[in-house]
């Protein structure tokens, strides 16, 4: 299948609110990459890719207008748009991906790359393909950090928006009992269950096709990791309730200057702020339910 890759600079704060116009029109999602002086530095680049269909000229014009309106309120470069075959597609990833060592023990291999592990390593074999979750951005650290303090041996773990399964595998070699990773995209999906069996952990994950809707029961630890806009939108739809009495809910994916929003969302369904990172302009926020449902 053909694509049509459209990227667009611009400076940190910006770029999730060009990553909310792309989602809308982008079915694999969107990446943020950092621009050439790492993400403490300069722009960062905003990624996703569209169909080559019949919906194509019209979804490219729709983008060019509404980067453009956005353009006039922040920096936000011209989209820059270039034809790449699947495969194609899944060759640039390779290029820019190398070993990552995250928080105290994470080290996040990508297939192709060699790595001999040292003693207290957990090692993450990662073959994003065509899905999002390489662990470059500062929200997948920040929740691979997060993990690594809050997963309890035995947990039972909900995985919302799971990409490449990079988190749900992290939460199974940290001690969980039982993770479900659940993507409303079938490719996410494809490449996650890839993922799990090739990390040794699918007795503990079940990766799942599907909405927070199709989601039922509760969990210990739940953790999304998405956009400020899709999370309060989860929270309207009862995100809430997937986190049982005692439990913890990590949102991630959030710029700082809308975490007022997503902070007031989770408060006002019972949940409790107990820890906060944030990393240049992104912020990971760790809350708490103190009371069951009635």
């Amino acid at each position: 299948m053909e694509w049509l890759e459209v990227s667009v600079t611009a400076e940190n704060e910006a770029a999730e609110v060009v990553a909310e116009v792309l989602s809308r029109y982008a079915h694999r999602g969107v990446a943020i990459e950092a621009g050439p002086g790492g993400w403490n530095t300069g722009p960062v680049i905003v990624r996703a890719y569209l169909p080559a269909d019949d919906q194509l000229r019209a979804n490219k014009r729709r983008i060019e207008e509404e980067l453009w309106h956005l353009g006039q309120i922040r920096p936000v470069s011209a989209p820059v748009f270039r034809p790449v075959a699947e495969a194609d597609w899944a060759e640039a990833w390779k290029e820019r991906l190398n070993v990552i060592h995250v928080g105290q023990h994470v080290v996040i291999r990508p297939s192709w790359r060699d790595y001999a592990p040292v003693p207290g390593d957990l090692v993450i074999q990662l073959d994003p393909g065509m899905a999002f979750g390489t662990g470059l951005h500062p929200t997948t650290q920040m929740c691979l950090v997060a993990l690594e303090e809050l997963v309890c041996p035995g947990a039972e773990v909900l995985d919302l928006g799971t990409g490449s399964g990079i988190l749900a595998i992290a939460a199974a070699k940290l001690g969980a009992g039982h993770v479900l990773a659940v993507d409303n995209d079938p490719i996410a999906v494809d490449v996650a269950q890839d993922n799990v069996i090739s990390n040794g952990v699918q007795r503990a994950v079940g990766v799942m096709c599907g909405s927070l809707a199709e989601v039922s029961g509760s969990y210990d630890l739940v953790v999304v990791n998405i956009l400020a806009r899709v999370i309060v939108e989860m929270m309207r739809g009862g995100l809430a309730t997937r986190v049982r009495s005692g439990g913890v809910l990590i949102a991630a994916g959030i710029i700082a200057d809308q975490e007022p929003e997503v902070v007031a969302a989770l408060e006002r369904e019972g949940l409790t702020l107990v820890e906060r990172w944030q990393r240049e302009d992104w912020v990971c926020l760790v809350v708490k339910r103190v009371y069951s449902f009635g």
